[in-house]
């Protein structure tokens, strides 16, 4: 885990951030001794959220494939 200047944050603020993302924790020490520590937000997202595709088949055929599926 890197530890950081307040100095040095500042400065680097980008490289920090990205730190922070890579390794989830990064502390920041202030002069008079007190830390911080920066951690990435976790984004929530669902399972099911996932990107639709184009496909030239009609819902009639998804129905007959669901179907034949089950039947096995």
């Amino acid at each position: 885990m890197q530890v950081y200047t307040y100095s040095e944050a500042r400065q680097k603020l980008a490289s920090v951030l990205e730190q922070a993302e890579n390794t989830g924790k990064v502390l920041i020490r202030r002069k008079d001794g007190h830390t911080f520590a920066l951690t990435p937000e976790k984004t929530v997202s669902s399972p099911l959220d996932v990107p639709s595709i184009k496909a030239a088949i009609t819902t009639q055929e998804i129905v007959n494939i669901v179907r034949n599926g089950r039947e096995r």
